[in-house]
């Protein structure tokens, strides 16, 4: 019998990354369909991975929005990797319909899609900006993050679904490092929103890493947030030139100061394995803990943390060293060198 993963928004930074991934390992995947809505990034994936050399990618044109397409493509998938979301801060504040659409009602018709089609698996991609969410886009996602954590109470077809949330990927698209570089090579002033300000970081290669690892340890219902290091916006700038002349432009609408990934009051639900903190909402942890442990030979422990878990109270902080390796390897990576 053969098994089939498709993921949603696959022609973005993380889908593209994460399809390579698949294609040069050994998996269980018999088919992977790449769902997206753009046909030129789809083209020229398709350029890249052309399905004569690559025979189990497919691909299918289409939009979240659009319930009878994403039935149509959902038809003997097992699996679902939900990456498609409209993501700017600022354009959502300008046109919060329109993310309304996509990041809420596109992720209620992948829902209904794959439980119709009998989707046995789905892991959406969340955001720190989900958690205690001050902009239109962080409500979104943090809408999305409930509709597939409620999923799991439907009777009927026992569809499991779990959430992943990190912080900014370093290197992805509209993220800060690709527009620090530009804006050096074209030897402009560094424009910066407020040097104070926070990060979480994770490498693109890091958080497919997590997103398999949650793929293998679902049991549903849960949140896997990844233990990450943080970075001040200042520090980042240095680490890529500090000769640059810099400038302070502010926030921008909806910009946190600091970034967070979950809030005190999710402390109560919270377990930790050594380098993963899970939110377990469907059911107590204590219940969820013994779960786990009769499904997986990892520990898992419930949390003593009763704070929230904020960009600028963590205590694992990049310096400037560490910072320049990263960039180093992103423009390696990423032919800038």
């Amino acid at each position: 019998m053969t098994k089939s993963l498709l993921i949603t928004g696959a022609t973005g930074s993380f889908g593209q990354k994460f399809i390579s991934s698949l294609i040069s390992e050994k998996n269980e995947w018999d088919k992977i369909i790449i769902f997206s809505r753009d046909e030129l990034k789809q083209w020229e994936m398709q350029d890249k991975f052309p399905q004569e050399k690559y025979k189990k990618l497919r691909y299918f044109l289409g939009d979240i929005r659009d319930y009878k397409r994403l039935k149509r493509a959902f038809e003997g998938v097992d699996t679902i990797i939900h990456a498609a979301a409209l993501k700017q801060v600022p354009a959502a504040e300008y046109n919060p319909t329109e993310f309304i659409k996509t990041n809420i009602y596109g992720s209620q018709n992948v829902i209904e899609a794959a439980s119709d089609c009998g989707v046995k698996n789905i892991i959406s991609l969340s955001t720190d900006k989900a958690s205690s969410p001050t902009n239109l886009y962080g409500a979104t996602k943090l809408c999305s993050d409930k509709l597939f954590i409620a999923a799991n109470r439907y009777s009927g077809h026992k569809l499991k679904c779990s959430v992943v949330r990190y912080g900014n990927v370093m290197g992805s698209r509209g993220s800060v490092i690709p527009v620090f570089l530009k804006q050096l090579d074209s030897n402009q002033t560094l424009k910066l929103t407020d040097p104070k300000m926070s990060r979480f970081n994770i490498t693109l290669k890091e958080a497919i890493n997590v997103v398999k690892y949650s793929m293998q340890k679902s049991l549903g219902g849960e949140i896997f947030i990844p233990k990450m290091p943080s970075y001040n916006l200042n520090t980042l700038a240095e680490a890529i030139d500090e000769k640059l002349n810099i400038e302070i432009i502010g926030r921008r609408e909806g910009e946190k100061d600091h970034e967070e990934l979950f809030h005190a009051q999710d402390c109560y639900e919270l377990l930790e394995t050594s380098n993963m903190y899970v939110i377990s909402n469907v059911i107590s942890r204590e219940e969820y803990k013994s779960k786990w442990m009769k499904n997986h030979s990892e520990e898992i422990f419930i949390s003593k943390r009763v704070n929230a878990y904020s960009s600028d109270t963590n205590d694992n902080f990049l310096s400037k060293d560490d910072l320049k390796k990263l960039i180093y390897e992103f423009k390696k990576e990423n032919n800038y060198l």
